[in-house]
């Protein structure tokens, strides 16, 4: 398991990514051609990675990702130190918090 500020990389089997998206393309890349796992609302930094591979979206815009990586990646963000990935599957998660009322993801 792996984190980076505010979000949270799991490795999972390929056996337990559903059959529809094992095979599904993947979230565009950004104008610098990385796969932003999470963009800062706040400072404009970003969780991404550049390596060959595919984020792909499973329903909300809140709900977690799948990541794969098929040579492994290494996570880079620009107040962080970088985190290497080995390859394979990963579920990606955004911490959220609770305030009374509401449950929002945490800005970066």
């Amino acid at each position: 398991m792996f984190r980076q500020g505010d979000v949270l990389i799991m490795p999972i089997t390929e056996e337990s990514v559903p059959e529809r998206l094992r095979d599904a393309a993947g979230e565009p890349r950004d104008t610098r051609g990385r796969m932003v796992l999470a963009l800062g609302e706040v400072t404009g930094h970003a969780h991404a990675l550049t390596a060959p591979g595919r984020l792909i979206r499973t329903g909300a815009p809140t709900a977690p990702k799948l990541l794969h990586l098929p040579e492994g990646g290494r996570l880079r963000h620009e107040e962080h130190a970088p985190i290497p990935l080995p390859k394979g599957w990963y579920r990606v998660i955004r911490q959220r918090e609770y305030t009374p009322g509401a449950i929002r993801l945490i800005a970066d």
